[in-house]
């Protein structure tokens, strides 16, 4: 039988699955198609490092690892949904989670010093920050709106907030000292293998990561940001935004970048609380609260402090003499500074980009907002859309083009692949990357405290990154642009590999372009304020920004995006959209059954797996589901069948409803496969029969509390209860 794996994730992509997915199952089954589930949940993820410490009830597979191997083969087929990209504290949040329901986990050990605790702080760094991206993508990534998505968004425009020529929101970043600026690249001329050590100032040295292979053709990088510089930059901004009156924000990416980033983010809390750190700062280490695990988890730490009530007055007084801070929740005072992956820089800019350049501030109100990104890889390309928005106003959603991206992802490349070669330097020397034979490629000066890092892209990854953007390009007639800057090491040397694989292809006729990603976003911002089209052509970090800023910008959402990575073996992975908002749609659900979450991703990513699945296996019915879910979907749209903004309206749950009738309707229908039709005409029947009766019962549950047991855990049956109220349409659903 055909087989199709769906991932069960996390929050509010795994409660809607629970909804969604036995109606996959039934339509599918009609055409031979098996759906099977693997579970590569935050805790499941974590439930399958201690196979040791558990019961047989409660032990699991490793299945990221077992889908890693699948997704280098021709027959992978994964619907991939949003799962969390864990920062320290949501880790130690979902151990502690498991811990209460019973599972014999280890403490999270911050500071191991025994084999046996770095034992453990190694099968916990297998699961932190992005841990299951890197291994599901063994291909590139081709991003874009759908035009059954884009035209409804132009038919029924979201709300853009207005912009002032006088706005005086603005982004910050370092341009010196940092990864950009220091960063060295070189492309292997042969198989070898590296060796990073750290040659301290005593001329001792120190081996940071050893046995490193590299392939013929591979782009390595090293690069280092240097601390002292950026605590400089932090405290002239910090003192910049109280000086001209605007909220001070950083923007960081915790959960991707899980090493580098978490240390930015601790100097930050540091430079904005200086008079703290200088008092009480030993205090705080001796009781093993560190900042860069955030302010939110220092303060609920400093209740079994002796003197933490006096250190918590501390910080209220830091917060009282510095500049407003940008807020994450202003009723619950939980500021941009309190938990590191609250603020995650490629849905927080968007976010603030469609709000007028603005963010909440202290008072609960919108305000102009100083937005501190350190590093420059990246950051002048939000710049840059400020400044258009400040010259031009807000775009307009029902007339504006499309950004569609074609991202180099594969087999871990660039800064997202740097996990394991990121290191916070323990004093003064030199970092260094060496060949098999001795011979140094990449060397810096470092201070104690420095951060600095290596990646790695494949050639192999270049090379069908640059074929499926000239496929793209070929199939749109739009102009693609490679969004890579000269002046920068690693874009270089991509520019140069760029040019010699274009001309493995045809090319006529289609327009092609390079250009540094200010350059590029500002000659994609003129063509979509014309309506027009360009396709993105960026590396790895540019590909996950641009496909959460423009989505936001053209639709209200990057759920609704329809992601495909054809991979490298000949399988495919079909991703629903991100989960930026998951976390609050859980806290909605849980205090007033109601679950607001998009799965319209979900609907996209599943016509396209049918459609994969009948072109590799030849399954005809597979390939009339595909064309059906398509239709319906377009009629779900057309409908405005999305979940409801407020209680009394459908949900995600209704929203499932609706798409499953009108499949149903297309199924019955249809003219391709007169048995198929014959199936289904029974179930259009009895959902359009029943239509009232089955929204009546799942809209009766809500308004009050719902319980499903946990948040990273939920408990099966409670959460099946909860997302599937309407017995009418469970029977229906089970006689298909």
């Amino acid at each position: 039988m055909a087989k199709i794996i769906y991932t069960l994730t996390d929050e509010a992509p795994f409660l809607a699955t629970h909804s969604f997915l036995p109606v996959v199952e039934a339509f599918a089954r009609t055409a031979g198609v098996d759906v099977e589930t693997r579970d590569i949940s935050l805790s499941g993820r974590i439930i399958a490092q201690f196979p040791e410490r558990l019961t047989d009830e409660q032990r699991l597979d490793d299945a990221l690892a077992e889908l890693g191997e699948l997704a280098k083969t021709p027959e992978a087929n994964i619907i991939k949904l949003p799962n969390i990209s864990a920062s320290i504290p949501q880790l130690k949040a979902a151990i502690k989670e498991l811990q209460g329901q019973g599972y014999d986990l280890p403490a999270y050990p911050d500071e191991p010093s025994t084999d046996e605790e770095r034992d453990v702080r190694a099968r916990y760094d297998r699961v932190k920050g992005s841990a299951v991206n890197p291994v599901l993508r063994e291909g590139n990534s081709d991003r874009r709106a759908p035009l059954s998505v884009k035209n409804y968004a132009r038919k029924h425009p979201h709300r853009m907030g207005a912009w002032s020529a006088d706005s005086r929101t603005n982004v910050v970043t370092m341009g010196k000292d940092d990864f950009r600026s220091n960063e060295q690249s070189w492309i292997a001329p042969a198989d070898d293998t590296l060796t990073i050590e750290f040659v301290a100032a005593d001329g001792s040295t120190t081996v940071l990561k050893q046995s490193i292979p590299v392939l013929q053709g591979e782009v390595v990088d090293g690069t280092v940001l240097h601390v002292r510089a950026l605590e400089a930059f932090l405290r002239d901004q910090i003192a910049a935004a109280q000086e001209q009156g605007v909220l001070f924000s950083v923007h960081l990416k915790a959960t991707m970048m899980k090493v580098s980033d978490p240390i930015i983010f601790g100097h930050v809390i540091r430079a904005f609380f200086p008079t703290v750190f200088e008092r009480f700062g030993a205090d705080l280490a001796a009781a093993g609260l560190n900042p860069n695990d955030g302010l939110g988890s220092i303060l609920a730490g400093l209740d079994s402090v002796p003197n933490g009530a006096e250190i918590k007055q501390a910080f209220a007084d830091g917060l009282d003499a510095g500049p407003e801070l940008a807020m994450v929740d202003s009723d619950k005072g939980i500021t941009n500074l309190h938990v590191p992956s609250d603020v995650i820089v490629d849905a927080s800019m968007p976010a603030m980009i469609r709000t007028s350049g603005h963010m909440w501030g202290p008072d609960g109100e919108e305000h102009d907002t100083l937005a501190v990104i350190p590093d420059s890889s990246y950051a002048g390309i939000y710049q840059a859309v400020i400044e258009d928005c400040r010259a031009n106003g807000a775009f307009d959603p029902s007339t504006m083009g499309s950004v569609p991206n074609v991202g180099l992802m594969a087999q871990k490349a660039e800064e997202y692949g740097s996990h394991d070669k990121t290191f916070e330097l323990p004093g003064d020397g030199k970092v260094r990357v060496v060949t098999s034979s001795g011979e140094t490629l990449i060397e810096h000066d470092v201070e104690q405290g420095d951060i600095w890092r290596a990646c790695q892209t494949k050639d192999v990854a270049i090379r069908d990154w640059v074929k499926l953007a000239v496929t793209r390009a070929r199939a749109t007639g739009s102009p693609a642009v490679f969004w890579l800057d000269e002046t920068r090491a690693h874009d270089a040397n991509l520019i140069g590999l760029v040019r010699t694989y274009l001309g493995d292809h045809d090319t006529d006729g289609l327009q092609i372009e390079v250009m540094a990603p200010e350059d590029a976003m500002r000659f994609s911002l003129e063509r979509i304020r014309r309506g027009e089209d360009t396709i993105s052509v960026t590396g790895n970090v540019l590909r996950d920004y641009l496909t959460d800023l423009f989505p936001i910008m053209e639709l209200g959402t990057s759920a609704k995006m329809l992601s495909v990575v054809p991979l490298l073996g000949g399988g495919g992975l079909f991703e629903t959209g991100a989960g930026g908002s998951a976390p609050k749609h859980v806290q909605q659900l849980v205090e007033q059954d109601y679950l607001r979450w998009d799965s319209l991703g979900e609907f996209l990513a599943l016509a396209v797996s049918f459609e994969h699945l009948a072109g590799v296996t030849g399954n005809a019915r597979a390939k009339v589901l595909a064309d059906t879910l398509d239709r319906a979907t377009g009629t779900f749209l057309d409908e405005n069948k999305s979940p409801g903004r407020k209680i009394g309206t459908i949900d995600n749950r209704g929203s499932h409803f609706y798409l499953a009738k009108y499949w149903a309707d297309e199924l019955a229908r249809q003219t391709e496969d007169a048995e198929l039709a014959a199936a289904f005409q029974g179930l259009a029947a009895q959902l359009d029969e029943h239509e009232s009766q089955i929204v009546d019962e799942l809209n009766a549950v809500q308004g009050k509390p719902a319980d499903i047991g946990g948040y990273y855990r939920p408990d099966t049956a409670k959460t099946n209860a909860v997302m599937r109220p309407s017995a009418t349409l469970n029977e229906a659903l089970a006689a298909l």
